[in-house]
Order: C-alpha cells, then structure tokens, then sequence
C-alpha cells in the first residue's frame, strides 16, 4: 500500500515557499535526515527552489551509519552549488558550521546593504526547530517528537546581516516512490494515521536484514534473523517480548509498534536505510512503473474511443 500524507497546512507552506522565493532569498537550506537523506530529500522544494544554491544539512548523524553518511555527503557535494555537512542539531559547534557554509555559497551578500536571506526547510518532524533553537542559543521554536509541530513561518536574525526564514516541515503531494513512504513512516516523518505500522515494521525489518542483521540479534536476542522472512521475524520478536495474548494469539500490533519505537530511539545502533546508488535504483523503478502504468491507461482510453 503506498503510503501518502499532504494535510492542509502543508498546502500554505508550499504557498509560502513559493512566495518567499519571489522576494528574494540567496540560499536554501534543506534539513534532511542522516538516516535516509535520499526519502528525505523533498522533490517539491526542489523545484520551487530551482536554481538557488543549496546547502544540505544530514541532520541526527548521531543516529546514522558513519560509513554511508560519507557516502551521501560525497554524492552531495558533487552536485552544483551544493554544499552538504552532517550534524547533530542539538550541538551549538557544528550547527554554527551552516552560516559559515551559506556565506560560501552566496558571498556577494552580507553586510548591512544586502543582507544574506536565507530559507530553511525540511520534512516534519527531521529536527529543524530543534537546530533553531541551538542556533540561536534560546528556545524559539517549538519541538517534539511528532510530525507537524511548526504551522507557522518566522524571521530569525542569526547576525545582524543574516536573515533566516523558517518554514514548517513540509512533505510532497504524492509520493511516487514506495520505499521512500515507507522510510519517512519509520523514521517518523509521517501522521500516525497515514499508514499502518505493521506494514511499516515490516518493510523497515526486510531493510534492517539486509545490513543490519547482527543489530536485530543483539537487540532480540536472536539467530539467523538475515534469512528469515519479515513476518516470522516480527514474530519472533513478539514472542522474545512476552507479546502473547491469552489464547497464545500473537501481538503484532505490540511487536510492530516495539521495533519501531526502537528504530526511532536508536536502540538498534546507528543505522542508515539507504545508500545513494540504492536509492537512485528505486527513483529508477518508480519511474518505469510510472511509465508503464500512463502507456496501459492510454491503451485503454485508445481502445474506448475506438469502440
């Protein structure tokens, strides 16, 4: 089941951005999770923002594999006018880094007569208020662990010649690749009520097999876990948690909403879900079942109007 979630709000930041823009902003930051930066990347801001340089922040580094968050900062920085660092947003040093990244790549501005604007963005709940907060040293933006904290947009003065304009998390109205839903739900990205979380767990278990089996068999103490199907490991889990109803009917709701707590919490280790030439294979597949999907409808719109 694909997985989808656009609310109101998120139509008056796309507003917003848009007009932002129009007045003028010199860089864009783009907050991305350092667990999935490709899922987390927004193709809406991309191409509102298309042609300002970019600065991509690989925000909760903390919680991500070292080794591929080398691999997404390489591919990043290859990209033009971009500039890609990894950080923990809750820590003032590195935080600091993104101004002096910024008037890199805009250092025409600056100065009283033209001050440096620029727009931070992000998807929900990625740590953008929480990296705000940091940078200015106070508490001036809400936070939480739940998508869709800040509704509105703000101006915050990081120097006397650096605007920055925050924006609230904003996702893209469909999501035409399935793996990057499925991350997004993990990860917390997403509204509760937009997806199902055994569904989820699962997809996110088949990722974690793939490369991080010994952290599922440290964590739930078991064996084998890189051969066994999701839904039997999910089990598996259930049972090793005491997750057994009376009847000895299995709680996989429970087991579901376990694993992805501690996917979230990062009690599993530091883990990333995807690298950049995996990623580029599922846009790929996304693709060629777009376009497989628009030459049915057309063949069979072609076979009404010929009847």
């Amino acid at each position: 089941m694909a997985i989808q979630w656009f609310p109101g709000h998120m139509h008056v930041t796309r507003k917003a951005i848009a007009e932002r823009i129009k007045l003028g902003i010199d860089v864009v930051i783009e907050l991305l999770d350092a667990r999935m930066p490709g899922a987390s990347a927004n193709p809406l801001l991309s191409s509102l923002t298309a042609g300002k340089p970019a600065l991509k922040l690989l925000n909760k580094q903390d919680l991500a594999d070292p080794g591929r968050t080398v691999q997404w900062l390489d591919y990043y920085n290859k990209l033009p006018e971009t500039r890609a660092i990894a950080l923990d947003a809750s820590e003032r040093a590195p935080a600091q880094r993104l101004v002096k990244a910024c008037r890199e790549l805009a250092p025409l501005r600056g100065g009283m007569a033209k001050p440096l604007r620029v727009l931070i963005c992000g998807i929900p709940n990625v740590g953008k208020s929480t990296l705000i907060n940091t940078l200015v040293g106070k508490k001036s933006a809400k936070t939480g662990d739940e998508a869709g904290i800040t509704k509105i947009e703000q101006c915050i003065m990081l120097a006397s010649d650096f605007k920055l304009f925050d924006t609230p998390g904003m996702l893209w109205p469909k999501i035409e690749v399935p793996q990057c839903g499925y991350l997004l739900a993990a990860c917390g990205a997403i509204g509760r009520n937009a997806y199902d979380e055994q569904e989820v767990a699962l997809e996110l278990l088949e990722q974690l097999q793939a490369s991080y089996a010994a952290s599922i068999e440290s964590r739930y103490r078991l064996s084998e876990v890189s051969v066994m199907k999701s839904e039997l490991l999910l089990e598996a889990i259930a049972r090793q948690r005491g997750l057994v109803q009376t009847g000895g009917r299995i709680n996989l709701q429970k087991a579901a909403e376990v694993v992805l707590n501690d996917f979230r919490a990062a009690a599993l280790g530091a883990i990333t879900l995807e690298t950049p030439a995996e990623h580029a294979g599922w846009q790929a597949a996304a693709l060629a079942q777009a376009q497989a999907d628009e030459a049915l409808r057309l063949t069979r719109k072609g076979g009404r109007s010929g009847r």
